[in-house]
């Protein structure tokens, strides 16, 4: 006697693993980056440069201590405010020129004392906030606005500009044509 192949064995991983992409599609950049989709790029503003290595004057100094901070750098919030204010860095406020007095004279009137909260607040209320129809309607990044130039036609009209001695504004400038999308395309 013959068992027939049960269905549900065969349906139930498909739908596992179903709901797994339904409930992965729901989870945002969060998902995206644990699976590796999403490339985090370093922050150019935390990047700090080392204070370059020096001979100490005398050979009797005591070893450093592993993981302490080198006491010739300084934080980055002292770097920045060194390289901004020099005069702040060096122990105090030098006496102002009269130039930079008349130029804070015509700055205008102070900023009120509570412009920071202010300014943060206007910055949430203009924040994005997408909601749940706007992010299922609207799921897919819009294009870069403008024209993208083609590099090598661009580089091939810049060379014969040059060889016949014409200035480099002479010419069409050639750009990429985006061709228009199909309907498989518009839904991938």
């Amino acid at each position: 006697m013959m068992v027939p192949f049960p269905r549900f064995r065969l349906a139930v991983p498909v739908l596992a693993f179903g709901a797994v992409l339904a409930l992965g599609g729901c989870g945002g950049s969060d998902l995206s980056r644990s699976f590796g989709l999403v490339r985090d790029t370093p922050d150019e503003f935390t990047v700090t440069t080392r204070a370059p290595l020096s001979m100490p004057p005398d050979f009797t100094l005591r070893a450093p201590d592993p993981g302490a901070p080198r006491p010739q750098e300084l934080r980055a919030p002292n770097a920045a405010e060194a390289t901004l204010v020099p005069q702040a860095a060096l122990g105090g406020a030098a006496p102002t020129s009269p130039g930079q007095q008349a130029l804070v004279q015509e700055a205008g009137p102070p900023a009120p004392a509570a412009i920071r909260q202010q300014v943060d607040h206007d910055a949430a209320l203009a924040g994005e906030s997408r909601s749940f129809a706007d992010r299922l309607m609207f799921w897919r990044t819009p294009p870069a606005p403008g024209v993208v130039v083609d590099p090598q036609r661009e580089s091939q009209r810049l060379r014969e500009n040059a060889a016949l001695g014409q200035s480099v504004d002479q010419g069409e400038t050639p750009i990429i044509q985006r061709k228009p999308k199909s309907l498989f395309d518009s839904i991938l």
